[in-house]
């Protein structure tokens, strides 16, 4: 019994031993490396996180460049379209103008052709009234005048007024303005004016037997109705 306590006890310095063992050069040198190992892991973990950001920046960087000159291109055609619009503003504003002036030339000078055309019926006219002598142009000068001087002055000047009224014709006809001579027509009110009215027994009811003053029409539209006398309703 005395032997097996002292193998017991031996057994157990044995193992005291063993564990208070120095590490063997092996052990020493695996536990190194898988130190240094795993702080090579976490440099490369802090290497990949610095490149990724570092990607990330250049990534940002080319973006902020690539925004920045779309900006700047859009910001350009921006300024050329304010400046084309300002000039299509100006040329329609020269436009409204340029076209309110011709309208009001029109309407001041539109009958400046017909007026002109009316000068030469004035001149014809004033020939006229022009040839007859001072003798000739009063009652009491006339008078003392002999009848065949005073016929020939009437001859010249019917031959005048004449003239004046063929060259005022061909002025209304140019500018197509047609005299309307409504003598033993039906009475239109649309483009008569009846100034009395009269019973004939041998013309019809309604029919123009007289015209005061001639109407003219200017392309078919009345300018100025014929002043008319009608034809009245027979009375029983």
């Amino acid at each position: 019994m005395f032997k097996n306590s002292v193998i017991r006890h031996q057994l157990a310095i044995r193992a005291k031993l063993s564990m208070a063992m120095p590490i063997s050069k092996h052990t020493s040198r695996y536990l190194s490396v898988s130190h240094y190992s795993q702080k090579d892991d976490k440099d490369d973990e802090k290497e990949d996180v610095a490149k990724a950001s570092e990607e990330k920046t250049t990534e940002i960087d080319s973006t902020t460049t690539s925004i920045e000159e779309e900006l700047k291109t859009v910001s350009i055609k921006l300024k050329e379209l304010q400046a084309s619009y300002l000039l299509s503003l100006a040329d329609q504003e020269n436009l409204r103008q340029r076209n309110a002036r011709d309208v009001a030339n029109a309407k001041d000078f539109a009958i400046q052709k017909f007026a002109k055309d009316l000068l030469d019926s004035i001149d014809i006219l004033g020939m006229a009234l022009e040839s007859i002598p001072e003798t000739f142009r009063t009652k009491e000068a006339c008078n003392k005048q002999k009848k065949n001087e005073i016929a020939e002055q009437l001859v010249n000047l019917y031959a005048g007024v004449s003239m004046t009224e063929s060259e005022l014709k061909k002025t209304l006809k140019r500018y197509d303005i047609q005299v309307d001579n409504p003598i033993d027509q039906i009475f239109n009110p649309n483009r008569h004016e009846a100034v009395f009215q009269a019973s004939l027994p041998d013309k019809e009811p309604g029919t123009i037997f007289v015209v005061q003053k001639k109407g003219y029409l200017l392309k078919n539209r009345v300018l100025r109705p014929a002043q008319v006398g009608v034809v009245a309703e027979a009375s029983e």
